[in-house]
C-alpha cells in the first residue's frame, strides 16, 4: 500500500512540476529573446522526458506487481531459505547456489514467463536490483507473448 502513496505522490509532484514548468515556458517564450526561448523549450523537453520515464516506471511496475500476484496465487513464488539478512536479503553463502538453481531454470525454459520471473525476485533478493529489473522486465515480455 505505501508503494502506491508512493507513486501517487510522485505523480503529483510530475504534475505540478509540469504545471509549473508550462507556465515558466509561456513567462520565457514572451519575452522573446533567443536565449528565453531556449530555456522555455528546455522546460517543456524536462517535463515531456519527465512524464515518459514515470508512465514507463508506472507501467512497469504494474505489470510486474500483476505477474507477481498472479504467480503467489499459483504458488509459484520462490522458497525463501530459512536463514535470511535482518533487511530480509540472502545471506552472502546462500546467493550463489540459489542463483544457480535460478538460473539453470530459467535458462532451461526461455519462454516461460514464471521462470524468469521467479529468477527476478531471487536477484533481487541477492541485491542484484539491476539484474533483477532485468530476468522482471523479460517475463513481462514473455507473458505479453503467451497471452
Amino acid at each position: 500500500m505505501t508503494t502506491r502513496i508512493s507513486v501517487a505522490l510522485m505523480g503529483a509532484a510530475l504534475l505540478l512540476y509540469v504545471l509549473i514548468a508550462g507556465y515558466f515556458a509561456v513567462l520565457f517564450f514572451t519575452t522573446g529573446t533567443l536565449i528565453s526561448v531556449c530555456m522555455g523549450i528546455a522546460l517543456i523537453a524536462l517535463a515531456v522526458i519527465g512524464g515518459w520515464a514515470l508512465v514507463r516506471e508506472m507501467q512497469f511496475g504494474l505489470s510486474a506487481d500483476r505477474l507477481g500476484r498472479l504467480l503467489d496465487a499459483e504458488g509459484g513464488m520462490p522458497e525463501a531459505p530459512a536463514d535470511l539478512t535482518p533487511s530480509g536479503r540472502l545471506r552472502p553463502e546462500d546467493v550463489e547456489p540459489f542463483l544457480r538453481r535460478y538460473t539453470d531454470a530459467a535458462d532451461a525454459a526461455p519462454a516461460d514467463w514464471k521462470a524468469r520471473y521467479r529468477l527476478g525476485v531471487v536477484q533481487d533478493s541477492a541485491g542484484r536490483r539491476k539484474d533483477a529489473r532485468a530476468s522482471i522486465r523479460t517475463a513481462i515480455g514473455l507473458a505479453r507473448e503467451h497471452s
